[in-house]
């Protein structure tokens, strides 16, 4: 195993979850190349299903997403005819999302590869620990990560 590889190689938080991020979204991208959608396509029709009609503001902040993020995500699934956008109904500048059929169809198609791939992880981690690492990464995405107006003296 050499430097880079050992545990520990880096005490920056934010290097070390990088480093998890990239390899677990390439293996996830691997496990859903067959659908021709990226990772972060699937993410993204998978939080427009289980929302009703979202908007893209609703989505955005669930993903912790910058709306030109979401947008530039939201591109290809909507010139590929899987999601629409339509103006709310109450506020016409409010911009809305929905899947389409073929959208649902796609998402149903990737659904069955990422369940391939979820398993294939949770069998190398182990699904108590995979459980846990899905837990203590949600407590890290909600935490109030605000830095202080000024900064204290080092």
């Amino acid at each position: 195993m050499t430097e880079a590889h050992k545990p520990g190689f880096s005490n920056c938080n934010n290097a070390t979850l990088r480093r998890a991020a990239r390899s677990l979204g390439r293996f996830y991208d691997h496990a859903l190349a067959p659908s021709g959608l990226k990772s972060t396509q699937f993410g993204l029709l998978f939080q427009i299903h289980i929302s009703d009609e979202p908007a893209m503001g609703t989505i955005a902040e669930a993903l912790i997403m910058d709306l030109s993020a979401l947008g530039h995500t939201l591109k290809p699934l909507i010139r590929d005819g899987y999601v629409q956008t339509f103006p709310d109904k109450d506020d016409r500048r409010v911009k809305r999302v929905r899947l389409t059929p073929p959208g649902q169809a796609k998402l149903d198609e990737a659904l069955k590869l990422w369940s391939v791939a979820q398993r294939h992880f949770e069998k190398k981690v182990g699904a108590e620990q995979a459980a846990k690492l899905r837990a203590a990464l949600d407590a890290v995405a909600d935490l109030d990560l605000e830095m202080p107006t000024v900064a204290p003296s080092l």
